[in-house]
């Protein structure tokens, strides 16, 4: 399972909301080159940045953030946030960036998705927020009456690379993913699941392991690495030292 450290811009400074409350904003650095650069040297082998100035506004702020943080790094890049047109998404593409994440269009332009999946293999990723279980748009500001299992069925078979799943009520919370909804997320899906939300200690990191066979393939982890409640390179190490003390580890486990 891959850990991939976040980085959230918001006016060219890296911070963290909680639970996606743009007026409970935490600033942890003003360099997010260097903040990306340290989260490399610590093992990461993948980047997630969230562009929250586009999620509110869907109009291009960090750009020039976001290239400087791909010329810097030799590990992929992924980008969410605001992306919602065929020529943003390949404007960002442009910038370096391994994948975008879909998320708003997913539910107002659905073909949209697709179209870019069959232009770009590989490198589309649909975000799915949901809180109770239904999808958040425009930033999280907006709530739809989608249940997020059923989006994700419909778009894991629409030749994305994988689905980012957060769920809400537990980003930047540090309290622990929800491992119920997440369950609910990688049986619905039929690519590779993303976990994020909630992640606040070693144990949470390590609780995820077992849905692994169910296809959650890696976790995006924010605040935790910030606040120093997780160590990236010791938690890549835990990873991959309990995956091979349990290499029996099955779907069969999980009943």
């Amino acid at each position: 399972m891959e850990i991939i450290p976040a980085i959230d811009l918001l006016d060219g400074a890296c911070v963290r909301l909680h639970q996606g409350d743009y007026d409970q904003v935490t600033r942890f650095s003003d360099d997010p080159v260097a903040q990306a650069l340290s989260w490399q040297r610590q093992g990461a082998t993948r980047l997630h940045l969230v562009d929250l100035d586009g999620a509110k506004r869907g109009e291009p702020v960090n750009d020039a953030a976001v290239r400087a943080i791909t010329e810097a790094l030799d590990i992929p890049v992924q980008l969410g946030g605001g992306v919602r047109s065929l020529a943003r998404a390949q404007e960002l593409l442009s910038c370096g960036l391994d994948r975008v994440i879909l998320g708003t269009v997913a539910i107002e332009q659905p073909d949209l998705v697709t179209q870019l999946a069959e232009q770009h293999p590989g490198q589309i990723v649909v975000g799915i927020d949901a809180k109770e279980g239904k999808v958040a748009t425009r930033g999280w500001i907006e709530q739809s009456d989608v249940l997020a299992t059923d989006l994700a069925d419909r778009f894991s078979i629409a030749g994305i690379a994988a689905i980012i799943t957060t769920d809400i009520a537990t980003d930047g919370t540090l309290a622990g993913p929800n491992l119920t909804a997440l369950r609910e997320m990688a049986e619905a899906s039929h690519v590779p699941v993303i976990a994020s939300g909630g992640i606040g200690c070693m144990a949470d990191l390590l609780s995820l392991l077992p849905l692994e066979p169910l296809g959650v393939s890696g976790v995006i982890v924010g605040r935790a690495l910030y606040d120093g409640r997780v160590d990236l390179a010791e938690a890549i190490q835990a990873i991959s030292r309990d995956r091979i003390q349990d290499p029996t580890m099955t779907s069969s486990n999980l009943a």
